[in-house]
């Protein structure tokens, strides 16, 4: 029996699939193949991600890469290429999943206390065999890489793939739950993914739950400068933000620099998250802060090596030369995605949190970006900003021995 959330993705389904209805019967049904990340030809990546609609830089390679550099350990990789079935080097989608146990031994000493989901969803029992998406530890967003077009065969493919017998490579247990997470609320794989695993629901004994996952707080800047900005939000808040400016400003001049990312920036960064956060930071002395570290300096050095197409930002903000304040993103040209920040807790007079997060917005609004994405979590300080939230979606797939 199946359970079936939706609204307007039925409609949205239906147009898709007449769309493509013509080039599917030319080339027949698409074959999901497993691969391995590693053989996933890099140009083919770049190419299904430069055409995925709802793409940000979380589904970038060099960010998969570094999670499994960094994260290897704790999931087994069940990447898949979809193609037609008569020609398998015209991969058309990639499907980035992972699985693993819903819950692993040792998940309470490689897990580390931030970026912890706000909203409790459907339970899973812990010993549940789970397909997630892949790399998806430090990942706020996630997506399957393909054209929009390709959407609805390369999601018929997967649950067709998904209903079928365990690979032998990840060995004979079958699935207990496909949870799929931090899908955006407006990505087409979204309802591509629901109206296919729907359709096989049925006959493969699934039920099929749709839910807000959590909330991602993002901020829009109207067209003009700071001012412009302040005056869109709460009386109170610009007042406190004008004020506490003002404040650091009297101490020296408030400045916010892009720095290299590379590991002298990476360690910065690190000395200061952990200074304001301690235990409960990314980066503690324990198994879980020694990988979140290496997967920030896998990150920083493989997106260094992107040159001109590096997303990464890593940056510091001073008061009269006095660093107070680090931060680490995105920038995809268009958004700003504001990962993590560190700052200096003996810099209190200074108030860090809100002259470095206005120094830096301040600074990426002047390079024209106008939108700015706190990313995951309902934390009361980024609704300060004017942000709003954005749902992230779990698709949740569940066979009568799953929950």
């Amino acid at each position: 029996m199946s359970l079936l959330v939706m609204t307007d993705r039925t409609l949205a389904t239906t147009e898709a699939t007449a769309t493509t209805a013509a080039a599917t019967t030319a080339r027949g049904p698409l074959i999901c193949r497993p691969i391995a990340f590693d053989d996933i030809p890099r140009q083919t990546w770049d190419r299904l991600l430069g055409a995925t609609a709802a793409a940000t830089p979380f589904s970038r390679w060099t960010v998969h890469r570094a999670w499994w550099d960094a994260y290897g350990s704790t999931a087994h990789e069940q990447y898949l290429t979809c193609a037609p079935a008569t020609d398998a080097a015209s991969i058309l989608g990639i499907v980035p999943l992972m699985h693993r146990h819903e819950e692993e031994p040792d998940d309470a000493a490689t897990a580390t206390a931030l970026r912890r989901s706000t909203r409790a969803g459907t339970r899973v029992r812990p010993d549940a065999k789970a397909v997630f998406m892949g790399a998806s530890y430090h990942a706020d967003y996630a997506t399957v890489l393909c054209d929009p077009a390709d959407l609805p065969d390369v999601a018929d493919a997967l649950a067709r793939d998904l209903a079928g017998s365990p690979d032998p490579v990840h060995g004979p247990m079958p699935w207990d739950v496909v949870d799929l997470r931090r899908l955006r609320a407006e990505d087409p794989a979204r309802a591509a993914l629901a109206a296919a695993f729907e359709a096989l629901a049925e006959d493969a004994g699934w039920d099929v739950f749709e839910e807000v996952e959590d909330v991602c707080p993002v901020t829009t800047m109207p067209d003009g400068d700071w001012d412009d900005y302040l005056a869109t939000l709460d009386k109170k808040a610009r007042h406190e933000i004008r004020r506490k400016l003002r404040r650091a400003e009297s101490a020296g001049e408030v400045r916010f620099e892009l720095l290299e990312p590379g590991a002298a920036a990476v360690d910065a960064f690190i000395d200061l998250h952990q200074a304001r956060w301690g235990a409960e930071g990314l980066f503690p002395d324990t198994e879980g802060g020694r990988r979140s570290r290496r997967f920030m300096h896998r990150l920083a050095e493989l997106e260094a090596a992107e040159g001109e197409g590096c997303q990464l930002q890593l940056g510091r903000v001073s008061v009269g030369g006095r660093v107070i304040f680090a931060t680490v993103g995105f920038d995809d040209g268009t958004t700003c995605y504001f990962y993590n920040a560190g700052m200096d807790p003996e810099a209190r007079d200074l108030s860090p949190g809100v002259t470095g997060t206005a120094a830096y917005l301040r600074d990426r609004q002047a390079a024209g970006r106008r939108r700015f994405d706190f990313l995951r979590g309902n934390e009361p300080y980024k609704y300060e900003w004017g942000a709003r939230d954005e749902p992230i979606h779990r698709i949740l797939v569940t066979r009568a021995s799953g929950t």
